[in-house]
C-alpha cells in the first residue's frame, strides 16, 4: 500500500503557529536552563491541567517561557471520548489558551471521566458508529469554544473491543473529515499499540489522512515481558526515544515533509542536555527532509 502527499497542500493545512521544528515538554526543573539556553527548541509544550490556577510559580514561569519560544498546549483530561463532555473543564481550558499566545491546542482519543468521577487514565472505547458520532459532537464543541482547530492524537492501546465496526486509523480520518479537526500524531503508540495487538504499524500509518498531521509525538517505552517470548510495550514516557520509533518517524517525515515534532518524557525526567540530545536528533530528521515526491509505503 502506498500514499502520495502533496507537499504544498500538507503544509495549507497545518496550524500555521507551531513551527515545523523540533520541541521539548517543559518541566518546572528545566526552567533554568531553558531560560539560559542561546539556540532553545523550536517549541516547548505543556500540559494544559498543569495550569488551570490563577497564578503562582507556574504562570509566572510559562509567562515568561512563552514570551521567549512558540507554546503548544496538550490536553490530558477533556475527556474526548467519554459519555459527556466537561463544559466547565473546557472553560478553564478555553481561559488558559486566552491568557497565552498558544500556537497549538490538543487531546487525547481517550476518555477519562464518567458520571462526574475522574479516573487519571486515557481510556479505550469501541470504535463504533455511536462512538465516532459522540466524539465528532465533543471535538466540534472544543474547537468552536477555543475559536480555532485543535488537534486530537491517537492513543495507546493494550487490547482491543470485539464491538468495534472501525479500526482506529478508519476512525480518526471520520472524526478528522466530518470535524475539520486536525491529527496528532504519535509515533511512540503507534508502535506500542501495533506491537501490543499484534498489527503493522506502516499499514496503521498508511490508512491515516497523513496530510492533515498537524504535530508529531515522539517518547520512549518500557518492554514487559510476558509468558514465553511475549512482550507487553507500556507506554511509559521514561526513556528516549527507540529504534523503531525513529525508523517510523524518518518514513513519516519522509513522506510528508517537515512537521512540528515534539520529545516527550514524563517520568524518570533527565536533565535537559539529555532532552534536547533527543530533540536535535528529530531536527536533524526535519532538516534533511528535501524531497518534492514524497511517499510512504507499507
Amino acid at each position: 500500500m502506498r500514499i502520495s502527499t502533496s507537499p504544498c497542500v500538507a503544509s495549507s493545512l497545518r496550524d500555521a503557529g507551531l513551527p515545523a521544528q523540533a520541541g521539548i515538554g517543559f518541566k518546572p526543573r528545566h526552567y533554568g536552563a531553558l531560560s539560559e539556553d542561546p539556540q532553545p527548541p523550536g517549541f516547548i509544550e505543556v500540559h494544559a491541567e498543569n495550569y488551570l490556577g490563577a497564578g503562582g510559580l507556574p504562570h509566572a514561569q510559562l509567562a515568561a517561557l512563552a514570551g521567549r519560544v512558540p507554546l503548544s498546549v496538550h490536553g490530558v483530561g477533556l475527556s474526548i471520548g467519554g459519555e459527556q463532555l466537561d463544559v466547565s473543564h473546557l472553560d478553564r481550558i478555553a481561559a488558559l489558551l486566552s491568557r497565552y499566545p498558544a500556537a497549538s491546542f490538543s487531546e487525547h482519543l481517550a476518555w477519562s471521566t464518567h458520571d462526574g468521577r475522574f479516573f487519571g487514565d486515557l481510556l479505550p472505547f469501541p470504535y463504533d458508529d455511536a462512538a465516532l458520532s459522540r466524539v465528532c459532537r465533543h471535538v466540534t464543541r472544543v474547537q468552536e469554544r477555543i475559536g480555532h482547530r485543535m488537534l486530537l492524537e491517537n492513543p495507546s492501546t493494550y487490547l482491543a473491543y470485539a464491538a468495534s465496526s472501525l479500526e482506529e486509523p478508519q476512525f480518526l480520518a471520520e472524526v478528522v473529515a466530518r470535524t475539520g479537526c486536525g491529527l496528532l500524531l504519535d509515533l511512540n503508540n503507534v508502535h506500542v499499540s501495533c506491537h501490543n495487538l499484534g498489527r503493522d504499524a506502516r499499514a496503521y500509518l498508511a490508512a491515516l489522512p497523513l496530510h492533515q498531521v498537524g504535530e508529531i509525538h515522539l517518547a520512549g517505552h518500557a518492554v514487559e515481558a510476558l509468558d514465553g517470548a511475549a512482550t507487553l510495550l507500556v507506554d511509559d514516557h521514561g526513556s528516549p526515544v527507540r529504534d523503531a520509533v525513529w525508523a517510523l518517524y524518518a518514513e513519516v517525515i519522509a513522506a510528508i515533509g517537515p512537521v512540528p515534532t515534539l520529545i516527550e518524557w514524563d517520568t524518570d525526567v533527565p536533565d535537559y542536555a539529555v532532552l534536547r540530545a533527543q530533540a536535535r536528533r528529530a531536527q536533524a530528521v526535519l532538516d534533511a527532509s528535501r524531497s518534492t515526491d514524497r511517499t510512504l509505503a507499507a
